[in-house]
């Protein structure tokens, strides 16, 4: 499996035989305190430091196995470009229920009967966003583990921030209660690692992490598992309360290219404007994020100015949904971050 994984591009590295926690350092690392991006025993072979020597290197790997073949395999996520929906199912008593998603206030008058775990949370949060359950996506990787919990694997996001791990249950650290992160700064155990509890176990479906969806994605960035984008500065106001500001023009919004890029923005800013007619159930952020996608791909080519695409996608999402505007933000900055990395020049478009 390590071998595997490592040919897909998943740096790996050694997990304690029987336990999911990588091995001792050597005796060196174990008694002087340095930083793991410092230290020479990876480049020497060794596994010191967990997660840090993660390699694909395979000649590497069969040494560390030749040792130990009972090592388990981890996967460092950053690295491997890896989102892992961490789901829970550990006994405790449950918080009140404006902790059990963090940053969502649950109205008093859903129904929590029943509802005991990290599979309740997720589903939770999926039905309040008229979304799939992730726990049934069978078009991505799923991992049982011993303890009755579920590992989600999703393929990170090209050309976007990264996405940090987490855990807990405070406020804006855990997805929702019981539901984890783990991608950058963190690791998870492949599927065949076995302990004395049992074996982590693919369950049908496919074998392979998918794209991780976008309104995850979205619901990540709202809970501070990506950095903020810093906000470009916006004109000041016009004395008329009553009129819109104009973003200021530069030579590169000017002529053809500036035309062209208000051409291919309008239809998505029109699908984005038109989910005002219906509450819910129109995949409104899908096409916020389309559109700051374009958005961001054509200022990056020069098109025309982020001031001006936050100015147009803020407001036709605020039209949409008024309600939710920290949310319409959250999911605008990451579109335009994305897309920022993949310049697109409208010539020839239509």
């Amino acid at each position: 499996m390590a071998l595997w994984l490592a040919s897909q591009g998943m740096p790996v590295h050694p997990l304690t035989p029987g336990a999911k926690t990588p091995p001792a350092n050597c005796a060196r690392c174990r008694e002087e305190h340095h930083a793991p991006a410092a230290c020479p025993c990876p480049g020497e072979g060794r596994w010191c430091h967990g997660f840090h020597a993660a390699t694909t290197d395979p000649e590497v790997i069969k040494g560390w196995w030749r040792q130990e073949p009972q090592f388990g395999v981890g996967v460092s996520c950053g690295p491997a470009g890896l989102v892992v929906i961490d789901v829970d199912t550990h006994p405790a008593p449950l918080p009140d229920r404006q902790r059990l998603l963090p940053g969502i206030r649950i109205d008093g008058r859903v129904d929590l009967t029943g509802l005991s775990s990290g599979y309740d949370t997720l589903a939770l949060l999926a039905a309040l966003r008229r979304q799939p359950d992730p726990s049934h996506d069978e078009g991505t990787l799923r991992v049982r583990t011993p303890s009755g919990g579920l590992h989600i694997w999703y393929r990170a996001p090209l050309g976007g921030p990264a996405i940090r791990s987490s855990s807990g249950t405070g406020p804006r650290t855990a997805l929702a209660w019981q539901v984890d992160v783990r991608a950058s700064g963190g690791y998870i155990v492949a599927p065949g690692t076995r302990t004395p509890h049992g074996t982590y176990e693919a369950l049908p479906g496919s074998r392979t992490p998918a794209p991780l969806p976008l309104w995850l994605n979205a619901e990540l960035a709202r809970t501070g598992h990506q950095p903020p984008l810093p906000q470009p500065e916006l004109p000041p106001a016009p004395r008329n309360a009553w009129s819109r500001p104009k973003a200021p023009r530069t030579a590169y919004t000017t002529g053809n290219g500036a035309n062209d890029a208000h051409r291919i923005l309008a239809p998505l800013l029109a699908e984005v404007r038109d989910c005002a007619q219906t509450p819910s159930g129109t995949a409104f952020s899908e096409k916020l994020n389309r559109a700051a996608f374009t958005a961001g791909g054509l200022a990056a080519g020069g098109h025309i100015t982020l001031p001006e695409c936050a100015s147009l996608l803020t407001e036709a999402a605020d039209a949409a949904r008024p309600h939710q505007a920290r949310r319409n933000q959250l999911v605008i900055d990451s579109g335009l971050r994305a897309g920022s990395n993949r310049p697109i020049h409208p010539k020839g478009r239509s």
